[in-house]
């Protein structure tokens, strides 16, 4: 848990939830923080089963998992490859978009060329880095003015971001577990869209709907989306991934490896409804990881 991303609390929230649902059926648990010395730690340690609790970069994107493979350690979640892809937002979709899942339109910003940039935009529009999680660094923009300052700003963290059509529908948001789809959830957040401060600050923020009222076909339709971008992909493990549903279409965002595992978080509301609790969600993720080894 922990680790060196922007989501490191949260992180730790989602660590120390999954360590005492762990404890309470009786694991043999430590909890480590993901950053300095830690893997001469690991090496000391020698666990048979690591729980990745991080988020972000380095956590989510292919980073740990290639350290605990060449360490020979079973971890939860998806393998190297499909969380590096899953990470990466553009390539993640170009791998979508060429299998018939509809994504935003979107182009890829450098900052060598921020200045030169011709493309004329049609607002508003989201800009994003192509790698985060949680929302970070996600920012509507409604007019040139806004684009200008919120590129600027994430240029001075990062080399390229993502420019997309923004859209306006609802968000719906599906688990898929053991290569099956458990739910969907719709989030009506009461701030501009789901953001960091909407996910962790508080329910009261986002109003959950589980299931999501659709009707059965496009209920049935965005399960089997999920699925779809969870193999595509190369997943295993739990994944979440994020749709507007707009004009009676289903536009994919992204697909998350790791999603939260906090109070607050939707995987673990989608499992409760489907009759899995908090513990048994946990404990099966760690079967899964000794089972894929």
């Amino acid at each position: 848990m922990g680790g060196l991303s922007g989501e490191r609390e949260i992180s730790f929230l989602t660590g120390r939830a999954c360590s005492a649902a762990l404890k309470k059926r009786k694991f043999n648990i430590l909890n480590l923080d993901a950053k300095g010395s830690f893997i001469k730690e690991l090496r000391k340690l020698k666990p048979k089963i690591v729980f990745n609790a991080l988020h972000g970069r380095y956590g989510e994107d292919g980073f740990i998992q290639s350290i605990l493979e060449s360490l020979k350690i079973p971890y939860t979640h998806s393998g190297v490859i499909a969380s590096s892809i899953a990470m990466d937002k553009v390539l993640s979709r170009v791998i979508f978009k060429k299998n018939g899942l509809k994504v935003p339109k979107y182009f890829l910003l450098k900052k060598v060329n921020e200045k030169k940039l011709k493309k004329k935009i049609k607002y508003p529009v989201v800009v994003k880095p192509i790698n985060e999680g949680s929302s970070l660094g996600v920012y509507i923009c409604k007019n040139k003015k806004q684009f200008d300052k919120k590129t600027k700003k994430l240029f001075k963290e990062y080399e390229e971001i993502l420019v997309e059509r923004y859209i306006p529908g609802r968000e719906i948001q599906v688990a898929v577990m053991n290569k099956k789809p458990l739910g969907a959830i719709e989030l009506v957040p009461k701030r501009e869209f789901y953001d960091y401060t909407a996910k962790y600050s508080s329910k009261a923020l986002t109003k959950h709907i589980m299931p999501a009222p659709l009707t059965d076909d496009k209920y049935k339709e965005v399960l089997n989306l999920a699925k779809k971008a969870h193999d595509l992909l190369g997943c295993r493990g739990i994944t979440r991934s994020d749709f507007r549903f707009h004009n009676n279409k289903f536009y994919l965002l992204e697909t998350n490896t790791q999603p939260g595992m906090t109070k607050l978080s939707l995987v673990p509301e989608i499992a409760q409804y489907c009759g899995i609790t908090f513990e048994e969600l946990v404990v099966w993720m760690i079967k899964d990881a000794s089972c894929n080894r």
